[in-house]
């Protein structure tokens, strides 16, 4: 979670872009972000064909003709297929990319695929790599998504989930000096200092703050507990019944915080069909 998934991205500047708040280009451009290029590929063209790939600004103003309504986020994880709404194909995608974009009023999901292009072989530069995202579209069923609470219920929710974990982490040092814990920690701060938008104009500003408190937590638990490893880097936990006690305490606040992840990437969605006739 120290990182915006690309599907909050596609889903806030691409509601900001059937709202009128934006331009294509900026939407586009927004949603790129750090990658060098993103395309659509599957969308249908109305009379049961697959459409060629296409950027970004041709697929959303496609999908706009197609009805769409609003964007929505999943941000599903395996036994929580939080944001999803089927059908299973749809899902078992979502679930191994680990998010999704849901297209309201099409009956129509994006899954990105992400693809790295360039030279091969050792000493490769970084700037040589280049980050090339498909997002594929396929058929999802229109009904109400899985696990997704309201913005009020999402902030309560995370207040109330930071307090209940706060003397299980604490006695755990989760939080641990280290190396590692004080780059990370050093990273997060770096880029809240640095001033980066959080969602897209017209968002109410409770989805920012939820967004924002949402993010900041996913970031101490990817802290307080490596997932590449076992943890021990980041605090004292060090036994393997202290890893398991780690791990119980953080789960409930990482899914906690992905659910008001998607509460706050959803918000405006849920607007722009409360003002639909």
């Amino acid at each position: 979670m120290l990182e915006e998934p690309r599907s909050g991205r596609l889903a806030a500047w691409g509601n900001a872009l059937f709202a009128g708040e934006v331009s294509p280009d900026e939407a586009a451009e927004r949603i790129v972000g750090d990658d060098d290029v993103h395309r659509v590929a599957g969308l249908p063209d109305g009379e049961g064909r697959e459409e060629p790939p296409a950027g970004l600004t041709l697929a959303l103003g496609r999908l706009r003709t197609l009805g769409a309504r609003g964007l929505r986020v999943a941000l599903p994880a395996p036994g929580h297929p939080l944001g999803l709404s089927g059908p299973p194909e749809f899902n078992s995608w979502a679930l191994e990319a680990g998010e999704a974009v849901l297209a309201a009023g099409t009956a129509l999901g994006f899954v990105p695929e992400t693809h790295e292009a360039g030279p091969g072989g050792d000493g490769v530069h970084p700037d040589d790599v280049h980050t090339e995202v498909v997002w594929r579209c396929l058929p999802i069923r229109e009904a109400p998504p899985a696990d997704v609470p309201s913005l009020a219920e999402a902030e309560r929710e995370l207040a109330e989930a930071m307090r209940d974990t706060t003397e299980v982490l604490n006695r755990l040092d989760v939080a641990g000096s280290g190396p590692v814990a004080d780059a990370a920690l050093a990273a997060y701060r770096a880029r809240m200092e640095a001033g980066r938008r959080l969602l897209a104009p017209g968002y109410p500003a409770r989805a920012v703050r939820v967004l924002e408190l949402a993010q900041r937590v996913g970031a101490l638990v990817a802290i307080a507990y490596d997932r590449g490893g076992d943890g021990r880097e980041h605090g004292a936990a060090v036994s393997a019944s202290e890893i398991a006690v780690r791990q119980e305490a953080l789960r409930p606040l990482e899914r906690t915080a992905r659910r008001a992840q998607v509460a706050a990437y959803n918000a405006y969605a849920e607007e722009l069909e409360r003002g639909l006739p």
